[in-house]
This record gives structure tokens, C-alpha cells and sequence, in this order.
């Protein structure tokens, strides 16, 4: 179903999944976000319709800025928000009537994947987390799109702060695109990777304000690992080219109850297929054994 939870000034669309249950059972909840410039069309409703038929209530959210979710100027990318929208959603569920707010999970994906830590570890209350293909490190997801996209990119956000502090039209950057150009993400495999989960989410757009280039190389969130005290699933994709499999190695050790499986693929390979099907059924064992269901 359809619903709404506010955060900061502005409102974030979710869509509210419930498994079947007997009177008066409010089963756990898992909170779904999706990555760099993702809406939930984009094959996060496949993960929870997974999960809701093994019992799990879920809430899959689009950020302020993005999709059907309020907020100008659009297309922004802004961490600080990020993270406070995800402390909103844990708000909703916590108080929602048909859900056990007691026991949440946080599933997060790409830079999704990077915040649930953050979040988990500054909220202590958070019953699971699953970190699927995640940006954990800056510098390295920095290095991974190459000297000349990043100069390229860097010059734009320059324009777009400068727009935004005289409150002109943003500037944007795409986020996918060919080597070599213009955008947040340019390996080979990442236009025709975005392009297969486009193509399923009418409202996704492949630009964002450029001035988020700037916080990129800043933010490492694997480094709060070490501060999650529940237990956390990293889903690595072997062959990232996104957010690179090494680093997330290195801050995953660091976490206390951390589980790490890596896939043999690339980093838009899980969502789809059989990278898919194999993930899908190590996360839903995961929950099951951390959030049993009735």
C-alpha cells in the first residue's frame, strides 16, 4: 500500500508491505533504501515482495528529492538528509500499530548499503542490518571512476555550489555514463547496468546536482562497522566496479557480529537474474535467523 512519513520539512513516499498473519501478530519490519540516484522502482519492490512472503513486514522508501518523495531543488544528493530520512522511516515503523517496531531491519543497497551503517551504528536500537553491495569507502569509490571523469565532474560541482549559493538552476552530472565522462559512475558495465533498472522506474532520471562530487571522496561510512553492535550481512559483488569489494573487506572485519558473502558479479548484476535469486535467499536465511516470524 500506498504511504507517506514526513522528514525535516518535506515528505518521503513509501510503500508499505504486509504479510499474511493472524489477528492481532505484528510481524518484524524490514526498511528498504536504494542507492546514487535510485527510486524504489528500481527492483527494490522485488526484494520486498521476497520478503513479505516469508512473513516480514516491509517499507520501501524514496529519499527526499527523489521519485514521488517531496523535496526541492530535485535530484539532490545530500548525505546529511539521507541519513536523516532513514531515521525518519525507522521512526514510522517504530510506531506503526500493524508492525513489531521492536524488531527492524535495515536493508540498503549501493550508497544505501554505506548509510544503513551509519545509521545502524548511531541508532543502537536497529535488530539486523544487510549492507548489499555497498559504498563504504570515498577515496575508493573516488579512485574507481577514474582521474578524468573526476576532473570533469569536479569542475561542475564547483559551478553548481556557486549556482546554489546564488540560488540559480542547478548544475547537473549524470550518473551513469560512457568512460572518460562526465558522471558519478563511468565503468564499462555502468550505463548498461543503470539502463536495465531505468527501465523499470518511469521517474528515475540519470542526473543529479552536481554538487554532491564534493562529499564523495569525504564520506566512509565502513569505517562505523566497527560501531554496529547487531548483526550485519555485507553482500560484496566480486567484480564491483562501483564501490570496489576491497574496501568494504577491510572495514567489514572490524564489525563485531558481521557476516560477509561475496557474489561472483558486478555491481548491477544482483538485482537481476541469478545473482538475484542466489542473494535474495541468503538474505531472507540471514533474517530468519536474527527476526524469526511467527
Amino acid at each position: 500500500m500506498d504511504v507517506a512519513f514526513p522528514s525535516g520539512a518535506d515528505t518521503c513516499a513509501a510503500w508499505l508491505y504486509l504479510p499474511e498473519r493472524t489477528e492481532g501478530e505484528r510481524p518484524p519490519v524490514v526498511i528498504l533504501g536504494h542507492g546514487l540516484g535510485g527510486v524504489r522502482e528500481m527492483r527494490l519492490d522485488a526484494f520486498a515482495e521476497c520478503f513479505c512472503e516469508k512473513g516480514y513486514a516491509c517499507l520501501v522508501f524514496d529519499y527526499r528529492h527523489f521519485g514521488a518523495s517531496t523535496g526541492d531543488p530535485r535530484q539532490l544528493i545530500n548525505i546529511d538528509r539521507e541519513l536523516a530520512d532513514w531515521r525518519a522511516a525507522l521512526a514510522y515503523v517504530r510506531s506503526h500499530d500493524e508492525v513489531d517496531g521492536s524488531r527492524v531491519a535495515l536493508f540498503g543497497s549501493s550508497f544505501g548499503g554505506g548509510l544503513v551503517i551509519d545509521v545502524a551504528a548511531a541508532d543502537g536500537g536497529v535488530s539486523a542490518v544487510i549492507s548489499q553491495c555497498p559504498f563504504t569507502d570515498g577515496f575508493a569509490s573516488a579512485r574507481a571512476g577514474g582521474a578524468v571523469s573526476t576532473a570533469r565532474v569536479s569542475v561542475r560541482a564547483i559551478r553548481d555550489v556557486a549556482s546554489a549559493t546564488f540560488r540559480r538552476r542547478p548544475v547537473m552530472v549524470a550518473l551513469a555514463g560512457p568512460p572518460r565522462s562526465a558522471a558519478l559512475m563511468t565503468a564499462p558495465d555502468c550505463g548498461p547496468g543503470y539502463a536495465a533498472l531505468a527501465d523499470l522506474a518511469p521517474t528515475f532520471r540519470n542526473e543529479v546536482c552536481a554538487r554532491f562530487a564534493l562529499d564523495i571522496a569525504r564520506y566512509f561510512p565502513g569505517r562505523r562497522a566497527k560501531d554496529v553492535n547487531c548483526p550485519i550481512f555485507f553482500a560484496l559483488c566480486r567484480d564491483d566496479s562501483v564501490a570496489p569489494a576491497s574496501a568494504t573487506r577491510r572495514h567489514a572485519q572490524r564489525a563485531h557480529r558481521g557476516e560477509v558473502v561475496e557474489y561472483p558479479c558486478g555491481h548491477f548484476d544482483i538485482y537481476l537474474g541469478d545473482p538475484f535469486e542466489r542473494a535474495v535467499t541468503d538474505y531472507i536465511d540471514f533474517l530468519k535467523r536474527q527476526l524469526p516470524t511467527g
